[in-house]
């Protein structure tokens, strides 16, 4: 069995078409979703990419493997794995396969994806490398004109300076964009691995539709704002929520721009999901044509997701919303049905579900579940909650979030714990918390955390200790769960 590892970077799931989004453009994402198994409700375990990468790289969760945050703006974490943690790629390279990764690896400092065993270019970092050798290389040899931006779009910090550059248009043709690049040098490597004998996996990693959001003209303006509904969220007041969010908010300048340039915004987002949309269609389309789609299982999916203005946010943070926990998951594996699984799944289930399909032992993937029956049409027992957590990214900032059917938990100990009903307020605009009647609930997800992490060896239970003990809960829960 082959792998095909599709990637995208900062994704909102309501942005494809086999997602319920009428506008945008993926038809190449939705045939995939047409002939696999989408998971409805598939979500990352910390909204922040070097954790998440690490996840799917060692089928751990973050507070078990450690890399805790992106090295460009770490805050006293560890910045590579450990040495003796186990990635899936070892098991692999074990087997004989062979293993290329085209795109962005953000999964340490020291450590590249040549450290685990990948072949390509080293790309580092969070956005597009557009001064890397390779890159240059790629433009000279097809006669390509260089990186040029204009028109940035930015807001005005709380210092008055300029804000977070979010976007600009990009004066290249799209056979120049590093993402047409991208998906040439993953189509050269699909044909050598064509050529020889041994199995392989092949990941794609595209940088977008990160922000900034860098664009030729034809997708910058493909898409009209008036088709934009605005994330009802955007009518967030953070009342009752933790001052952090507020404060993220003017981080990212959100106030000082007009609701014009925010549907604008994310109009050129669409174009961007839909420019990668174009090259994932150029490398599936070449796969069938080498002939490998019925020996090839092909995965798509992203680290985290985007707010694009809900929540009056952009890029991601220390606020567990489901604009960046969900994300994108679509599996297909030759000879198994098309269908949509409803089951709560994650990035790091792709861990053990690689193993599996490869004869690997999935036993080291400590906290990943393999998919697998889930893709075969099984109806197998199934967690019926699902645990994410956070770190910090520019300062700590401990969080850890259980969501089941219906509601939302989320545990603040530096700030206010927040409780979402998501039937009745799907856009997490009320922090029901505090709300009398929703005690029994609260009791009950407090206490299944605890349990969970407690069960998982995350340390993060000793913070919550005393909110378990206490019971009643009879406290004035605007105050830090310590302080009981």
């Amino acid at each position: 069995m082959n792998f095909l590892f599709l990637m995208t970077d900062q994704h909102r799931v309501d942005t494809l078409g086999c997602y319920g989004n009428p506008h945008v453009a993926t038809p190449h994402l939705d045939r995939l979703a047409a002939t696999g198994t989408r998971f409805d409700r598939f979500y990352t375990p910390t909204a922040i990419c070097t954790p998440a990468r690490a996840s799917l790289l060692t089928g751990q969760a973050p507070f078990r493997h450690r890399l805790l945050a992106n090295h460009e703006r770490n805050v006293g974490y560890l910045e590579d794995l450990r040495d003796d943690v186990f990635t899936f790629p070892e098991a692999l390279a074990e087997r004989g396969y062979r293993l290329g990764l085209y795109g962005k690896w953000h999964g340490g400092t020291h450590r590249n994806a040549a450290s685990y065993g990948f072949e390509g270019p080293d790309l580092a970092g969070w956005h597009n490398p557009v001064d890397h050798p390779d890159y240059l290389a790629y433009l000279a040899e097809r006669d390509l004109p260089p990186y040029r931006i204009s028109d940035l779009v930015r807001g005005v910090s709380p210092n008055g300076n300029p804000g977070n550059l979010l976007a600009a248009r990009l004066h290249q043709p799209v056979e120049a964009t590093f993402e047409h690049y991208l998906a040439d040098r993953a189509i050269e490597q699909l044909e050598r691995y064509a050529a020889g004998d041994s199995p392989f996996f092949l990941a794609t990693h595209f940088f977008g539709p990160h922000l900034p959001y860098l664009l030729p003209d034809a997708y910058y303006d493909r898409y009209d704002p008036e088709l934009v509904e605005l994330p009802p969220s955007i009518a967030e007041t953070f009342e009752g929520k933790p001052p952090v969010q507020r404060n993220y908010s003017a981080h990212w300048a959100f106030d000082t721009q007009s609701i014009e340039t925010t549907r604008k915004l994310i109009a050129v987002y669409w174009g961007y999901v839909s420019l990668i949309d174009e090259q994932i269609g150029r490398i599936l389309e070449r796969l069938d044509e080498l002939g490998l789609g019925a020996d090839t299982s092909v995965f798509f999916t992203a680290d985290h997701g985007e707010f694009t203005g809900a929540h009056r946010l952009h890029d991601k943070g220390p606020a567990m919303y489901e604009d960046i926990y969900r994300i994108p998951g679509i599996v297909r594996v030759p000879g198994r049905p098309a269908q949509v699984r409803r089951e709560f799944a994650t990035l790091t289930d792709c861990t053990a579900t690689i193993l599996e399909l490869a004869g690997c032992d999935t036993a080291p993937a400590t906290d990943s579940r393999s998919l697998l029956p889930l893709i075969d049409g099984d109806s197998p027992p199934w967690p019926e909650e699902l645990l994410a957590e956070f770190h910090g990214h520019h300062f700590p900032y401990p969080q850890r979030m259980i969501r089941d059917d219906r509601y939302k938990l989320v545990v603040n100990p530096e700030s206010v714990n927040e409780l979402y009903d998501l039937d009745a307020d799907p856009h997490e605009l009320v922090n029901r918390y505090v709300h009398p009647e929703m005690r029994p609930v609260r009791i009950r997800l407090i206490r299944r955390l605890y349990r969970l992490l407690r069960e998982r060896g995350d340390n993060f239970y000793h913070w919550m200790t005393p909110m378990y003990e206490v019971g009643e809960l009879d406290h004035d829960p605007t105050q830090s769960a310590f302080e009981i």
